[in-house]
């Protein structure tokens, strides 16, 4: 991957903050021509360090009111139980978010659920029933205190 200059990373910045600001805005805000700003944003598209444009939906808007952080320990540290398990969450609905990590756990889940029987038929689907599972541990969330989807540039 390419090294990002100044002027990439200040595009970057405001980008994050709001992906629906005008390239001429953009243009004003880090003293580029609107031309140069949209050949860089559509360069940093074509080799994914923009990886997307999306818009970030209220879970409780919804119907979401649950979210769980699950630390799961598979019971073989095969690469085929890994590849199997990280298979199994891309493919799950309820899980947004799917790290394999290193320490005690083997993965990190965030799962988002309507309510406690919705996690309890998750539970249920992918976990309990999941023949490479040695164990797995839910912390349920209580307050959202920082959710930030922008990355420090």
């Amino acid at each position: 991957m390419r090294q990002l200059d100044e002027y990439d990373k200040r595009i970057l910045h405001f980008l994050q903050k709001n992906n629906r600001i005008t390239t001429e805005e953009l243009s004003h805000k880090v003293n580029l021509s609107q031309s140069a700003v949209q050949r860089r944003i559509a360069k940093m598209r074509e080799e994914n360090i923009i990886e997307a444009d999306i818009s970030i939906v209220s879970p409780e808007a919804i119907g979401i009111g649950i979210t769980c952080v699950v630390d799961v320990v598979l019971l073989d540290g095969s690469s085929k139980a890994i590849d199997e398990f990280k298979t199994g969450m891309q493919n799950c609905e309820e899980v947004s978010q799917c790290y394999y990590v290193t320490g005690s756990y083997d993965f990190v889940l965030i799962v988002q659920v309507k309510d406690m029987h919705h996690f309890e038929v998750f539970q249920k689907r992918y976990l309990l029933d999941n023949k490479n599972l040695k164990h797995f541990y839910t912390h349920v969330v209580m307050d959202r205190v920082k959710v930030n989807y922008s990355i420090s540039i």
